[in-house]
């Protein structure tokens, strides 16, 4: 698992916080997007510069922040609230290879801030399905897309708990970090691919990323934080399958 993925935090939360009252509810309509507007600012990614998401600066203040208004402790980390390497490098690859998703119906997997969902309807895609099982990623990727003038349609449902629907082209970007999870996005895209649909991955080959078994298409050095990564520039491919 790569630096980062961990979000390592101090054991500072005291007793107190476990059962501090909820100040955030993402089922109630308004409440998570008003969160992330509160904890984020809009940049641009580094490599897309084309694209402006709300992003947080920090990573253990904004997981910190979540726990505290959820009234919960050990919530998963705020992955939406970053643009890592793999979707990054996906962004751009999508961006100037326009004629790969241009009318077509797509699926981005693991969806997080939506960066790769923006970049496929700025290319003129069909349609796109951001599917995330975070209530929060969802909003967020909502609140990115209408700052970038697109419509991102959206689930929460467990896509990889079920066959692989059809789609002509599913993005996956950065999600072979741990082992389980890596596993049900094998077998989920071989499917997918199986049905005819392109696969697009945007990965640094991270610990679980299934080596030997897709086409590098390209290559990109993406600027990241230390504090998310091993290095400052990330070495990042965009592997193809189908």
């Amino acid at each position: 698992m790569p630096h980062g993925r961990h979000f390592r935090r101090g054991e500072e939360a005291g007793e107190e916080e476990v059962n501090a009252p909820a100040r955030l509810d993402p089922a109630v309509p308004g409440s998570a997007e008003a969160f992330i507007v509160a904890n984020t600012r809009p940049l641009a990614p580094p490599l897309v510069p084309e694209i402006c998401l709300y992003l947080a600066e920090e990573s253990l203040p904004i997981w910190q922040k979540t726990e505290d208004e959820l009234g919960q402790m050990n919530v998963p980390p705020p992955y939406w609230a970053f643009a890592w390497a793999g979707g990054q490098a996906l962004a751009r690859y999508i961006l100037d290879n326009a004629a790969l998703l241009a009318g077509k119906r797509v699926l981005d997997l693991g969806a997080g801030s939506g960066l790769t969902a923006i970049a496929a309807m700025k290319v003129g895609a069909a349609d796109t399905l951001a599917a995330d099982i975070d209530l929060l990623a969802l909003a967020a990727v909502l609140l990115n897309a209408s700052h970038n003038d697109v419509v991102v349609r959206t689930t929460a449902e467990d896509l990889l708990s079920k066959p692989a629907d059809a789609w002509d082209v599913v993005l996956v970007g950065d999600l072979f970090y741990e082992r389980a999870l890596a596993e049900h996005v094998t077998r989920f895209i071989d499917e997918a691919a199986a049905g005819g649909a392109l696969i697009l991955i945007g990965d640094p080959q991270r610990n679980y990323f299934p080596k030997g078994r897709f086409t590098a298409a390209a290559e990109y050095r993406v600027p990241v934080t230390r504090e998310l990564e091993d290095a400052e520039i990330k070495r990042t491919a965009v592997w193809r399958l189908g």
